[in-house]
């Protein structure tokens, strides 16, 4: 009979995001790699206005807390070890945070961490480290976010660096993208903005240039199923897929002349995001542009992952004081 020690632990961990809500129940035995056993991921928008009104609406919350109450149930069913939720950048900006909070927790049974910028990108790093191709070890990572963006430097014997900007996808489409599809000016300020902000970002975060670009969720696994034309989402075909930087310009022009609905149906993109997959691009090129790299090494594993990851320890040292 395997003892407790030796047995594999079963985590759950919940992203609560800004666009995107993600969970993932899995097995980690006590030397390995993860194994996922269930995972879903849907497109909520709980950020939706945050931008303008610094509040998550009524109905936002309604839709992410419905999910959360579903997830709760097959949790629950899968007999996890532990659990942990953690929420974004959409709550960190909301003056009514805390009634979100409170409500997740009385009506869906989870209590959510609400971490900062710099604790993201620690545990989507995490997330991305666990799944690197070998010999992979310095990594520049991108997380584009529905609010947020984050920077990520991390090379063999040194401290991490860590920068975030407030450019997300949602935010970028509410700040700026005001028509359908964008027009030409909108779109030259947004690559400014972007542009700027990536500048400052990684002015003084060290020798970047030699490390592996490597870039983490939505908008950047969606490009990468759209460039190889995927009709159903492959995670396999996704992960550690090279997507150059020329594709994402063809991808972003075909976009760009669209309108919202007539980006429904092309190949790879994900229904639901037909709305900010071109802000998605926008920031992607731009930032590639500014920073000089021809290509982006893709990971399907990030914060989500990194959150379960992160467990480990806690949950190992319990049960040992236990």
């Amino acid at each position: 009979m395997m003892s407790d020690r030796t047995r594999p632990l079963r985590l759950a961990g919940v992203d609560i995001g800004t666009l995107t809500c993600r969970l993932l129940i899995a097995d980690i035995p006590t030397n390995g790699r993860l194994t996922e056993l269930r995972s879903d991921r849907r497109i909520l928008r709980l950020g939706e206005g945050v931008d303008q009104t610094g509040q998550l609406s009524v109905a936002a919350m309604d839709r992410v807390i419905q999910c959360l109450q579903e997830w709760r149930e097959l949790i629950d069913a899968s007999h996890v070890d532990a659990m942990a939720a953690v929420a974004t950048s959409a709550v960190r900006d909301a003056a009514n945070r805390d009634e979100f909070l409170d409500r997740v927790k009385h009506e869906a049974g989870f209590e959510v961490e609400l971490i900062s910028g710099a604790e993201e990108a620690r545990r989507t790093m995490l997330g991305i480290r666990s799944g690197l191709p070998h010999g992979v070890t310095d990594v520049l990572a991108l997380d584009i976010g529905g609010g947020s963006t984050e920077f990520m430097l991390d090379q063999s014997g040194q401290k991490s660096v860590v920068r975030s900007i407030d450019i997300g996808v949602v935010r970028l489409c509410e700040r700026l993208l005001y028509h359908d599809p964008p027009t030409d000016d909108e779109v030259h300020q947004a690559r400014e903005w972007v542009a700027r902000e990536t500048t400052a970002a990684v002015a003084g975060m060290g020798h970047y240039q030699a490390a592996t670009f490597v870039g983490t969720a939505g908008t950047i696994t969606s490009l990468a199923a759209m460039a190889q034309k995927l009709t159903t989402y492959e995670p396999a075909r996704i992960h550690n897929y090279r997507l150059q930087l020329t594709t994402i310009q063809e991808l972003e022009q075909t976009l760009l002349s669209r309108k919202k609905a007539d980006r429904t149906g092309l190949p790879g993109l994900e229904k639901g995001r037909e709305e900010v997959i071109a802000a998605g691009a926008i920031i992607i090129r731009t930032i590639m542009e500014t920073l000089g790299v021809s290509a982006v090494l893709v990971s399907d594993l990030g914060l989500r992952e990194g959150v379960v990851i992160d467990q480990v320890t806690r949950t190992r040292s319990l049960k040992q004081r236990s």
